[in-house]
């Protein structure tokens, strides 16, 4: 008898607990991701507009000059340079302003 009880409690109490995390963490994901969308609409609408990305948000890679790939060499050697994929803008060939970090306005 006492073996078919404590299942069953221990599966309520289980189910409380994995309703009560999630739960939470719904509730705190969702704060957040309303927070930053209000911190953003604050920043288009009452900000100045990036002088450094024209307010774009984004501007050409200064690392690749936006050709998204780098010439690159593990010891200085002219004869063998590989092109490699630009660190910086992951061959993207732009990059986020960091006046702004991507918003357009500061």
């Amino acid at each position: 008898m006492f073996s078919d009880g404590a299942p069953r409690v221990l599966r309520v109490v289980v189910t409380l607990a994995a309703t009560f995390l999630g739960g939470s963490f719904a509730v705190g994901f969702l704060t957040s991701t309303v927070s930053e969308r209000i911190d953003i609409f604050k920043k288009k609408k009452y900000g100045r507009s990036c002088g450094t990305c024209r307010a774009i948000g984004y501007y050409t890679c200064k690392l690749c000059k936006g050709n998204g790939t780098i010439k690159w060499s593990p010891l200085y050697d002219p004869v063998f340079i590989n092109p490699c994929v630009c660190p910086t803008c992951d061959g993207f060939k732009v990059q986020k302003c960091l006046n702004c970090l991507g918003y357009g306005s500061v």
